[in-house]
């Protein structure tokens, strides 16, 4: 059932909340670019700072703007069960075909927790709807691990697949040998979606994508390619693709009074970021998530440069269905202002 790429969307904001209208474009842009689907208020959606009320908004609105169009998927994990019981289930009714459950961050419950106590209770409550696991231990200081992901799937099967951003292919692969060659796997990680797919004892149908906000179709090309074994093809999309996989974090060196730190801007503070610049609606992140450094948007900036330069194409649907000159939005410094700290 899954394969290609699902972008996990931004959620755009304005100095009222939630901005619906700009919602709406947003899925419209992905829908026009034959994505397999849409994940509404995954973490690059800002889950963390959405009320439950937002949440529920925001999924249904995404299901109701794709319009049967492509798969949606709703993000209604937690570190609480009853919440999600809860989230999950105006998710379901909303109309999505699939819920992306993360790993309970913070209170850190141990893999058989994850699996008895989080989902197999939403698999078992919700058994008509996909169940993907989200694991990401490097945001959430917890792990669902294979042989408990297994044992999931093989109890309810509509766990049927794992988002994976471990950054770690030995678990990949035991996930693969675990839960056995009908289970999906998706990247989690925009870049090693290559590895993931083209690795015969992973076998990843496609990826959970924060760069398709800006480049649904050259991501989706890329997963179709590399599932179709054009590995060549697959190879030079991913590599023209690769200034905007390097901006999910952005390191920069900053100056204090008290001298030199690394300032780290995660995600989706270098996405959202960019889509300003060059004219895709999405406002600012939600506090505590803030703005970029001036040199952190520099980095922003020349990726898209490096992309629209040595692969126009990919970036000309943003033109195209955005009404907007590229060319002069990443050399004209006036769109980059109130975008960063400037003291």
């Amino acid at each position: 059932m899954f394969s290609g790429c699902y972008t996990a969307l931004i959620t755009p904001m304005n100095s009222q909340g939630l901005d619906v209208e700009s919602l709406r474009k947003l899925v419209e842009f992905q829908v026009s670019c034959d994505v397999s689907g849409i994940l509404a208020v995954g973490t690059t959606g800002e889950s963390p700072t959405l009320d439950w009320t937002e949440h529920d908004m925001v999924i249904e609105k995404v299901h109701e703007f794709a319009d049967g169009k492509c798969i949606t998927i709703g993000g209604t994990g937690s570190n609480s069960t009853a919440e999600t019981i809860r989230g999950t289930e105006h998710a379901v009714k909303s109309g999505v075909e699939a819920v992306l459950l993360v790993d309970p961050y913070y209170n850190g419950p141990s893999s058989l927790e994850i699996r008895r106590e989080y989902v197999e209770v939403i698999a078992k409550a919700f058994p008509d709807t996909s169940v993907i696991p989200y694991v990401i231990p490097g945001r959430t200081g917890t792990k669902l691990l294979p042989e408990d992901l297994a044992t999931a799937y093989k109890n309810y099967p509509n766990v049927c697949a794992v988002k994976e951003a471990t950054e770690d292919f030995d678990n990949m692969r035991r996930t693969r040998e675990c839960c056995g060659e009908d289970f999906v796997i998706l990247s989690g990680d925009d870049g090693k979606t290559l590895d993931m797919m083209i690795d015969p004892a992973i076998k990843a149908a496609g990826v959970i994508s924060v760069a398709s906000n800006i480049a649904p179709a050259a991501v989706q090309k890329m997963t179709e390619n590399l599932a179709k074994g054009e590995i060549e093809e697959g190879k030079k999309m991913a590599q023209a693709l690769e200034p905007l996989f390097g901006i999910v974090t952005v390191k920069t060196e900053e100056e204090t009074p008290y001298g030199t730190v690394i300032c780290k801007a995660r995600n989706p503070l270098g996405t959202k970021t960019l889509m300003n610049i060059i004219g895709m609606p999405s406002g600012p992140c939600r506090q505590p998530l803030g703005k970029m450094t001036e040199k952190g948007i520099q980095v922003v900036v020349d990726a898209a440069k490096k992309v629209y330069k040595n692969n126009p194409e990919i970036l000309k649907p943003v033109e195209d269905f955005f009404g907007v000159n590229l060319e002069e939005r990443l050399n004209d410094k006036k769109f980059c202002q109130e975008l960063y700290y400037e003291d």
